[in-house]
Parts: C-alpha cells; sequence; structure tokens
C-alpha cells in the first residue's frame, strides 16, 4: 500500500502558474521516482534472499577463486553418502582426486588406505609449502560430512584447479589425507595415536617441505577462523596480512582458539611449521545436521580468496 505524503513543515504551495510550469516536470519526476522505488525494493529482495545461511552475497575482492566450483564439488561429496576411511565412497572419492589433482598418485597408508598426492611445480623447485585436507568422514551413521572433511577438500582441489605450473615460486603439493577419523569406536582419547592416520605418512614423505597449511571445517555459514594455538604465529601473521590485500580480514580475527589435534600435528612433530585452518567453534561437530544446510559457498570463497592470495606471496 502506497503511504499518502503530506508537506513537510513550514513549506508552502507554489503559485498556480508555477504549478502549470512544473506539472509535466512533476508528472516526469514522479515516473522516475516510481521507477527508482521498484528498483530499489527488487535489490533489497535479492540482497535479502542472498544473505540466508548457505547463499550469503558475495565478496568484494578479485574473484580469483570460484567458490562455485568449489561448491559443486562439495555436493558431490555429500551426494556419495557417508564416506569413511576405507569405505566404497572413500575410494570413489580418492580416484576423483587423483584423476583432477596435478601429477596425481595414491600414497599408500597402512591398513589399506591411501593418501591422494598432486604436485604443482613452482619456479623455485626446493621450495616446497604442502595445502592439505582430509577426505575421509567420521564413520557415524548417517554422517555426511558436509563441513568435517568435504568442505577442506573442496577448498585444496579448487585451489590445484587455481594456479598453473611456474607461476609461483613455491612448488605446491596438494596432499589429500585419508584416515584422520580414528577407527569406529575408539575413545577419544586415543585419537592422536589411533586417528592422523595418513597425515603420520605424509609427513614423513614431506618431511622436507617449508610449510604446511592445513585447511579443515571452514565451510561453516557463520564462519571465524582465530589462529589455532599449535599453529605457527610467522605463518600465521602472514595469512592475516593475505587476508587484509584479499578483503577477507574480518573472518581471520586477532585472537586464538585452543590447541586441536589435526592432520598438521604430524608435521610440526617433523619440524614443517604449520597452520590449521579451522572453525571449531561448529555446532554440528560429528552430528547428523553436518549437512548442506551447515555450510556456505561464501565461506569456501573467503578461504579460498584468502589462501591464494597468501600462496602467491611465499
Amino acid at each position: 500500500m502506497a503511504k499518502r505524503r503530506s508537506k513537510r513543515r513550514g513549506e508552502t504551495a507554489p503559485a498556480r502558474g508555477t504549478q502549470a510550469r512544473l506539472g509535466p516536470w512533476l508528472i516526469t519526476a514522479g515516473l522516475l521516482a516510481a521507477a527508482a522505488l521498484v528498483a530499489a525494493a527488487a535489490l533489497v529482495a535479492r540482497s535479502d534472499h542472498s544473505t540466508k545461511r548457505g547463499d550469503a552475497a558475495p565478496l568484494s575482492v578479485p574473484d580469483r577463486f570460484d567458490e562455485h566450483r568449489a561448491f559443486r564439488f562439495l555436493r558431490w561429496q555429500v551426494r556419495l553418502g557417508p564416506r569413511p576411511a576405507g569405505s566404497a565412497a572413500a575410494r570413489r572419492l580418492a580416484a576423483k582426486l587423483r584423476a583432477t589433482v596435478p601429477a596425481g598418485r595414491y600414497e599408500p597408508v597402512p591398513g589399506g588406505l591411501r593418501n591422494v598426492i598432486g604436485t604443482l611445480p613452482g619456479r623455485d623447485p626446493g621450495h616446497i609449502v604442502v595445502v592439505g585436507a582430509h577426505y575421509d568422514t567420521k564413520n557415524l551413521p548417517g554422517f555426511v560430512g558436509a563441513n568435517d572433511g568435504a568442505s577442506g577438500t573442496a577448498v585444496v582441489l579448487q585451489l590445484a584447479r587455481t594456479f598453473r605450473p611456474r607461476t609461483l615460486r613455491p612448488t605446491l603439493v596438494f596432499a589429500f589425507f585419508d584416515g584422520e577419523e580414528s577407527p569406529f569406536g575408539t575413545p577419544d582419547d586415543q585419537f592422536a595415536k589411533k586417528g592422523l592416520r595418513g597425515s603420520r605418512v605424509a609427513s614423513r614423505s614431506l618431511r622436507r617441505a617449508d610449510a604446511m597449511v592445513l585447511v579443515d571445517l571452514v565451510g561453516d555459514g557463520d564462519l571465524s577462523l582465530p589462529r589455532e594455538a599449535g599453529s605457527s604465529p610467522r605463518l600465521w601473521a602472514a595469512l592475516r596480512t593475505a587476508a587484509g590485500r584479499a578483503g577477507t580480514a574480518r573472518f581471520f580475527p586477532p585472537a586464538s582458539q585452543q590447541e586441536i589435534l589435526d592432520d598438521h600435528l604430524p608435521f610440526r612433530r617433523a619440524g614443517v611449521p604449520a597452520i590449521d585452518l579451522i572453525d571449531f567453534d561448529f555446532s554440528c561437530f560429528h552430528e547428523a545436521c553436518d549437512d548442506l544446510s551447515a555450510v556456505s559457498p561464501r565461506s569456501l570463497d573467503v578461504v579460498g580468496e584468502t589462501l591464494v592470495a597468501f600462496l602467491s606471496r611465499l
């Protein structure tokens, strides 16, 4: 319903002659104003729709990372269903990863598991940076791990698609770890011993790396990525600087969260400086609600754009 407008206090009506001269102009101005209101209403409607969880407004940053393609791969993983280590679904995912990453290969992991490793040559072959994520999901009935598993895997795979050989100084090794989650029935206090199976193997084969970046639980629609307490302060400072260049600094607050046992731990123990990008304040952690309703393409974009800026300056 249109509201009836009234004159503001102190406003006087124009003389009759003036009204006659202004008549056509007022009609035109009224039509233009109406068109502007329609356009504004449409913009608001689009804005309201775009800020729903999982479909937030895009970032105002250089578009170097294709979050839509990354999110399509996230959805594809979820459609596979649960993907615990060693399962048929996990093996199908591993085959897809190996076929997609540059120079993709399998790396055997005890227990019949396998990491997927890809290598993108840099201008300095002696300078190696590992970018990793785990691709298995917790062995729980119906657990599809849209955030815990699929989001990190999707970001790392899209990074592998983004860069071209020898455009960066370091050689990038893209590592997809199998068996990050501990086997079914393992007590939580045995996670560090029974889990992290793929990253323990990879940390030995890649112990000469100069740095390691882990991407885990980065799809949360309410994304916030404070520094994980075990992450290298030097690398994290460089990451936050990159976030400033990418326009994503607000998602990387100047705070720390607790130390988290994750796939960067074996690399740290091998002497490789490492950081863990993880939003551990996630209400659906190891719950059935970790599905497509819990994740957002925009969060993948935040992490992807930040890592493009970070890796480009190493």
